[in-house]
């Protein structure tokens, strides 16, 4: 006997199946089948609905903010959104995810208060040695970031050339990749400065003053240090087509090299919502004007790796300042990832469904080290689990579970809503409430896969 049974159309590890059942058993998927569901202590059909691996958001910015407590408000509204696994950034207040004692007290806090289950970052901080970086692989970080522009000197600090290159020779042998926040310093307040003096302000000033070629410059540098010590290197928001571009030439030429794309680059236009919203749209590198639709030429191309929401902690009040270059880069996005993927895709004619479940689940998941333990439905895996019903919603973030109640996406229609969510076969959202505790979710350590290992075995199975 199952302790849960799920009965529906799902989107299973090959594919779509219209009509079959997911039998769970201690927090993993025990059995699939098709049919007459089996006798289950808890049995849930699904009619106008599908069910979709649980979303692992490949990055969240939980304790940007709040510090580490910022985990169970953060994990709370993921699993309001079907995010049943975040991986982590590592730039905490006050101070960055860069030692051993910093991971265990973080992993600490998760076990303690988190709804969904999460992955960490680490980072290194400038001039610190990489005597730490082992020691945090053994603890189970799935990545590290860096970054090649300074937002605050400790929390998130710039990392000068000749350090990543060290840190990228100290993880070449390793599958760990490296991120990187990629804006050329120099360039950004250049061009800042400009123009504040010609008295420029508002969304469609703040992308011209970090145009593409400031994203663009610290991208292709990065790539050929990562090239140069035979590393992984991932840029964790590319806003252009040729980015991405870019990234795969490396890849062609035989170096790791990936690229991430934030959801937000997907819907929003600075010229044409830049008027409305103003600072709610406000994040780093910016949004660029015009580049939707090549951006979706690059996912249905394979050249984008996967899709996050890049989620930031940052209360409504610090964007609410005179001047878009003083208000605060990042937004919430931890309810409105699967809905706005999905709604996106589903205009445009798209597989919604299978996209999703590839971009949101799959693909972040083996990038991550967390395959086949997570990201995908399929016999052995943990039993996690977003359930759409295609419902309509206006999305009101006035309902949120962020304690942010704050949105770029307010107002704006989705196609679905999220109906259900598990976490390792425990419902933690029934739709209108969460049903689970604080601390149900735990800390996932990175597992032995990694992605170019992954991508190969995929391409042989073509």
């Amino acid at each position: 006997m199952f302790d849960l049974v799920l009965q529906g159309p799902a989107m299973l590890s090959d594919g779509r199946h219209d009509a079959c059942w997911i039998g769970v058993r201690e927090g993993k998927i025990a059995a699939i089948g098709q049919g007459d569901a089996p006798d289950a202590a808890e049995v849930h059909i699904v009619t106008d609905g599908l069910i979709l691996p649980g979303v692992v958001d490949g990055q969240t910015h939980a304790c940007s903010y709040g510090g580490l407590p910022g985990i169970e408000s953060t994990t709370r509204s993921a699993v309001a959104g079907g995010v049943t696994t975040l991986v982590d950034m590592p730039y905490d207040n006050p101070d960055p995810l860069n030692t051993k004692a910093r991971l265990d007290e973080k992993i600490t806090t998760i076990n303690a208060v988190a709804y969904a289950d999460m992955a960490l970052y680490a980072t290194v901080a400038p001039g610190q040695d990489n005597s730490e970086i082992a020691p945090l692989i053994e603890g189970g970080v799935v990545a590290f970031k860096i970054s090649t522009f300074e937002s605050n000197p400790t929390r998130f600090p710039r990392i000068q050339t000749p350090q990543i290159l060290s840190i990228f020779e100290t993880l070449a042998p390793t599958n760990i990749p490296l991120g990187v926040h990629n804006e050329d310093q120099e360039m950004v307040h250049a061009f800042m400065a400009a123009a504040k003096k010609a008295g420029q302000n508002g969304l469609v000033a703040h992308s011209e003053s970090r145009p593409a070629s400031a994203e663009m410059s610290a991208t292709a540098q990065f790539l050929e240090l990562g090239a140069a010590a035979h590393a992984h290197a991932h840029i964790v928001h590319l806003t252009t087509a040729r980015g991405f571009q870019l990234v795969d030439n490396y890849a062609f030429d035989g170096y790791r090299a990936t690229g991430e794309l934030c959801v937000h680059y997907l819907w929003f236009d600075p010229e044409i919502d830049g008027e409305e919203l103003g600072a709610k749209m406000k994040v780093n590198p910016p949004i660029r004007p015009g580049e939707i639709d090549a951006l979706w030429e690059e996912i249905l191309a394979g050249r984008v790796a996967l899709i996050s929401s890049d989620h930031s902690s940052w209360p409504i009040d610090n964007k609410l300042t005179p001047s878009i270059f003083d208000a605060g880069a990042g937004v919430p996005g931890m309810e409105t990832l699967l809905p706005c993927f999905y709604t996106a895709a589903e205009q445009r004619g798209l597989d919604a469904a299978a996209l999703t479940a590839e971009m949101l689940s799959e693909r972040p998941a083996r990038f991550f080290g967390l395959f086949p333990q997570k990201g995908a439905i399929r016999i052995g895996a943990d039993a996690d689990f977003a359930i759409l019903k295609h419902q309509p919603q206006i999305w009101d973030s006035a309902n949120a579970h962020d304690d942010l109640n704050w949105s770029p996406f307010d107002g704006r229609v989705f196609s679905v809503t999220v109906d259900r969510t598990y976490v390792r076969g425990q419902l933690a959202w029934d739709g209108e409430n969460i049903c689970s505790q604080p601390g149900s979710g735990t800390f996932v350590p990175r597992g032995n896969g990694h992605w170019f290992e992954d991508e190969e075995t995929r391409h042989e199975h073509d």
